[in-house]
C-alpha cells in the first residue's frame, strides 16, 4: 500500500532573495508533496519579510488566517522575520515551529520533526544547492550574493541577514547552466546588495568581478536576457558602462536612490550624492535604459523644504518606475531614534504625489513606442500576462498557448499602466 506524502504550501513575502530562497527550500524537500493549493496543504511554510512594519503584520495577518483552513495546518515561519518577530510568534504559539536562512537546506528533516522547534541558525551561511527547476516560474531568479556591509540608518536589513558575502562563481554558472538546460532563457541575478558581488565593504576596489560574471553568464548557451537586482550608484562602475550595449542586458536598471534630497541623505546615512546620481541615471538613459528606484518617503526630518526640494530633483530624473513606501521606524535602527517625527497622513499625501509624477514619466517613456521583446509569464482566459525588456507589463490576447514562450510585440496599444496587444 502506498503512503500518501504530507502536503506543503509555501508562502513567500518580500523580495527577489526571497523568492529564490522558497525555490531552494522546495528544491530540497525530499518526503512531502509540494501543492500550489492553501486548501489541501499539511503544512504552510512562511517565508516571510520584516523590511517594514506592514511586512510584519501582513505575515501576521497571514497566519492568523491559516486557521480557517480545512485541514488546520502546521505553520512554519522562516525568513527575515525570524530575527524580529519569531521569538514572540514562537511564545504566544501563533506558529508551530521556526527555522532561520541558514537552516533552509535541512527542510526535508526539520519538517519531518513534529515536535515544536526553534531554529534561528547563524548569519554567516551560504547555500550550497543547484536547483534545476523554478517551481510556478518563467524566469529565473539566481541569487549571487547574501547579506549587507551598507548600514543606512533606516534599515534592519544587515542585522536579520549579516554582513555581504558572495556566491561562488563557479556555482552560480553552474547554477544559471542547469537552469538554461531545462529551458529558461531569462535569469533575474539576485541578492540583498546584488551590487556588493566580490567586492569590499560593497565598493569595487580593482576589477568588477560582477561584471566579469556577467559576461561569462551570457556565454552560456540558451541565456537570452540577464536582469539585475537593486544596485548602488557607487557600484556602477566604468567598466560596467561598458556592458550597457550588450544585447543579452535586460534594458532596465533598478538603482537605489533611496531620497533626492542631499541633506536627507546625510541624515539617511547613505553613500550617494544627488549631482552625481543624476548624471549617472542621464548616462543609462541615453543608452535607452528604463530606469527604476527604491525612495522612502517621510522619514524623520523631511520637512517641507526638504521635500519641495527633493520632487523638484525628482523632475530632473529619468526615473520610469518606482518602489517606494512611507517610512516604517524599526526597532535597534538609528533612525527610529531620530526627530523630528513627520505625520502619516502628510507622508501618504508625498506618496501619492512622487507616485503620480513617476506613473507619468513611465508612461511618457513607453509612448516612443518601441518594438518590445516580452517573455509571457502567466495566463488569465486568453489574456497573457508578461514583462518586456523595460519590465513594463505587457498583456497579449491570444488563442495560442503562450505561457514561458518568447514573443515580439510591435503593434500595441499604450494604457495608464501597461501595454496591450493581440497576437
Amino acid at each position: 500500500m502506498m503512503i500518501s506524502k504530507e502536503k506543503v504550501y509555501f508562502k513567500t513575502f518580500g523580495c527577489r532573495t526571497n523568492v529564490f530562497d522558497t525555490q531552494v527550500m522546495m528544491n530540497n524537500l525530499k518526503d512531502f508533496e509540494i501543492t500550489q493549493l492553501e486548501k489541501d496543504a499539511d503544512v504552510v511554510v512562511i517565508n516571510s519579510c520584516t523590511v517594514t512594519n506592514s511586512a510584519d503584520s501582513t505575515a501576521r495577518n497571514y497566519i492568523n488566517s491559516l486557521k480557517k483552513l480545512p485541514k488546520s495546518p502546521r505553520v512554519i515561519f522562516t525568513g527575515c522575520g525570524v530575527w524580529t518577530k519569531g521569538e514572540n510568534l514562537f511564545e504566544t504559539k501563533k506558529i508551530d515551529a521556526l527555522f532561520g536562512h541558514s537552516e533552509k537546506e535541512n527542510i526535508n528533516e526539520l519538517l519531518k520533526n513534529e515536535t515544536r522547534f526553534f531554529k534561528a541558525g547563524d548569519l554567516e551561511h551560504i547555500d550550497e544547492t543547484i536547483i534545476d527547476k523554478m517551481i510556478g516560474k518563467s524566469r529565473a531568479f539566481v541569487k549571487i550574493q547574501e547579506g549587507c556591509d551598507f548600514r543606512c540608518s533606516y534599515c534592519i536589513i544587515p542585522f536579520v541577514r549579516g554582513n555581504s558575502r558572495s556566491y561562488n562563481e563557479h556555482k552560480i554558472l553552474q547554477q544559471i547552466t542547469t537552469l538554461a538546460i531545462n529551458g529558461f532563457g531569462e535569469f533575474i541575478l539576485t541578492g540583498i546588495n546584488v551590487g556588493s558581488y566580490g567586492k569590499e565593504q560593497g565598493v569595487v576596489n580593482k576589477n568588477d568581478k560582477l561584471v566579469q560574471l556577467l559576461k561569462k553568464i551570457s556565454l552560456i548557451r540558451g541565456v537570452r536576457r540577464v536582469r539585475l537586482g537593486s544596485v548602488e550608484p557607487v557600484q556602477i562602475t566604468d567598466e560596467f558602462k561598458e556592458i550597457l550595449d550588450e544585447p543579452w542586458m535586460g534594458k532596465h536598471l533598478h538603482i537605489a536612490l533611496q531620497h533626492t534630497n542631499k541633506d536627507m541623505l546625510k541624515i539617511m546615512h547613505r553613500r550617494n550624492k544627488v549631482k552625481s546620481d543624476l548624471e549617472l541615471f542621464e548616462l543609462l538613459a541615453s543608452k535607452g535604459y528604463a530606469l527604476g528606484t527604491d525612495f522612502i518617503v517621510g522619514h524623520p526630518g523631511e520637512t517641507d523644504e526638504i521635500w519641495r526640494d527633493a520632487m523638484q530633483n525628482i523632475d530632473k530624473f529619468p526615473l520610469t518606475h518606482i518602489h517606494s513606501f512611507t517610512y516604517s521606524p524599526r526597532e535597534g535602527t538609528p533612525s527610529a531614534k531620530m526627530s523630528p517625527q513627520i505625520n502619516g497622513n502628510i507622508a501618504k499625501e508625498r506618496l501619492r504625489e512622487l507616485e503620480n509624477k513617476i506613473q507619468e514619466k513611465n508612461l511618457n517613456f513607453r509612448k516612443q513606442h518601441q518594438p518590445l521583446e516580452v517573455l509571457i509569464e502567466s495566463k488569465k482566459g486568453d489574456i497573457y500576462t508578461g514583462y518586456d525588456q523595460f519590465f513594463n507589463t505587457v498583456e497579449v490576447q491570444s488563442k495560442a498557448d503562450l505561457v514561458g514562450d518568447w514573443i515580439n510585440v510591435e503593434n500595441y496599444e499604450i494604457l495608464e499602466k501597461k501595454n496591450v496587444s493581440k497576437f
